[in-house]
């Protein structure tokens, strides 16, 4: 009977990476979210602007 508990961690696993995926991509938008705004925002956002950049550099490498 060892086909359930592997069928269960395969399941687990999925889920797993499902979340990570989504985690993702909540980070993604987020920062795309921040660099629009401060592309919107203009020349005196510039410390949004690199905050914005750094977000989005974050995202990709996680």
């Amino acid at each position: 009977m060892q086909l359930i508990p592997e069928m269960a961690r395969s399941q687990l696993r999925d889920r797993a990476e499902e979340a990570e995926s989504q985690r993702t991509a909540q980070r993604l938008a987020a920062a795309r979210r921040l660099q629009r705004r401060s592309r919107r925002l203009g020349r005196p956002a510039e410390r949004g602007a690199q905050r914005a950049r750094r977000a989005m550099a974050l995202a990709v490498m996680q």
